[in-house]
C-alpha cells in the first residue's frame, strides 16, 4: 500500500495487486462491513464490489485499486473536482505505481473521467466505460440533476429520504451529504457543460470499449431536475456510430445502473477484452 497525494495535497491510499499490465481501478479494494454493507445490500449493491473485481483481475494483470469516489466524499473538492484536476490525480496514482503506460476502467462518473483522462494523456492502453455513454453523454441532464441534489443540501436534509446506493446514483441519494460533497459534482459537470464528445473522439486512439445496462435510463422527478438520463438509449440508439468511431460497445441485457455495475456483469465483460487488447 502506498500513500498518493492528490491535486488539492489530500491523501489517497492505493493498493497494488497482481503481476502483468497495469490497469488503473479506481474502486475500493477492502470490503465494506457492519451496518454499511446491510443499507447497500439493500440497494442491491454488493459491500465488497472492488474487492471482488479486484480478484477477479489480479491474475492476469498488475491492478492499482484506489477509493477514489469514497475519497472525494470524504474529503470534498467543491470548487476543484474538475476533469483536468481529476486528470492530474489520475496520473499521480499511475505515477505512483510506476506505471508509464496503463488501462483505466471506470463506471458511471468514473467512466467519464476516463474519457476525459484518454483526452489529456498519451499513456492509456486501453480504456473501459461502464455505464456512461462515450458518444451522446447526458451532461446537461447530469448538472440539472447535481444542481437540484446541491440545492436540496442547502436547504438541509428532507424528514425522509432513501440511503445513497452509490455516488454517481443521484436519484437514490439521501441529501444528508454536505454542501461541499454536492457542491463538487456540480463543478464537474458545469465544467463539462459544453463538452462535445463527438468532436473529441478522433483524439483517442486506444484500445476501447463501453458497456451499459439495456435498462439503464433513469427518469428524475421535479424534485431532482426532472430530467430523463438515458445512459442505455444513448448507446444502444447511436451503436452503430460509436463502433464505427472505433468502440467496441457490449449491452447486458436487462440490466440497470446499479445492476451491470456488479462484478458478475463486470468480469465476463472487461477482462476477456482486456486480455485481448494489451499485450504483456
Amino acid at each position: 500500500m502506498s500513500t498518493v497525494t492528490l491535486h488539492d495535497a489530500s491523501t489517497i491510499e492505493v493498493e497494488i495487486h497482481g503481476e502483468g499490465p497495469v490497469l488503473l481501478l479506481p474502486v475500493n479494494p477492502e470490503p465494506v462491513e457492519g451496518p454499511q454493507a446491510e443499507a447497500m445490500r439493500a440497494w442491491g449493491a454488493d459491500p465488497a464490489l472492488g474487492h471482488t473485481l479486484v480478484e477477479g483481475l489480479r491474475d492476469a494483470f498488475t491492478v492499482v485499486a484506489f477509493d477514489y469516489e469514497g475519497h472525494v466524499l470524504a474529503n470534498p473538492k467543491p470548487e476543484t473536482l474538475t476533469p483536468a484536476n481529476i486528470t492530474r490525480d489520475l496520473l499521480a496514482v499511475a505515477d505512483a505505481a510506476g506505471a508509464d503506460r496503463f488501462a483505466y476502467y471506470g463506471y458511471s462518473w468514473l467512466a467519464l473521467s476516463g474519457l476525459q483522462l484518454a483526452l489529456r494523456t498519451d499513456r492509456l492502453s486501453a480504456l473501459v466505460m461502464g455505464g456512461f455513454p462515450p458518444l451522446g453523454g447526458p451532461y446537461v441532464e447530469m448538472l440539472r440533476v447535481t444542481e437540484a441534489t446541491h440545492e436540496m443540501a442547502l436547504s438541509g436534509p428532507p424528514k425522509k429520504a432513501p440511503q445513497a446506493s452509490q455516488a454517481g446514483d443521484w436519484s437514490s441519494v439521501e441529501v444528508t451529504l454536505s454542501t461541499d460533497q454536492t457542491r463538487q459534482f456540480v463543478t464537474l459537470y458545469e465544467d463539462l457543460k459544453g463538452f462535445d464528445d463527438r468532436v473529441v473522439q478522433e483524439r483517442i486512439t486506444c484500445p476501447r470499449l463501453c458497456f451499459a445496462g439495456s435498462a439503464d435510463d433513469i427518469e428524475y422527478d421535479e424534485r431532482w431536475g426532472g430530467v430523463r438520463v438515458g445512459i442505455a438509449s444513448a448507446i444502444v440508439g447511436r451503436r452503430t456510430e460509436i463502433e464505427s468511431l472505433g468502440w467496441d460497445v457490449t449491452v447486458l441485457e436487462g440490466l440497470d445502473h446499479m445492476g451491470a455495475m456488479q462484478p458478475p456483469a463486470v468480469l465476463p465483460v472487461v477482462r476477456p477484452w482486456l486480455e485481448a487488447k494489451i499485450s504483456r
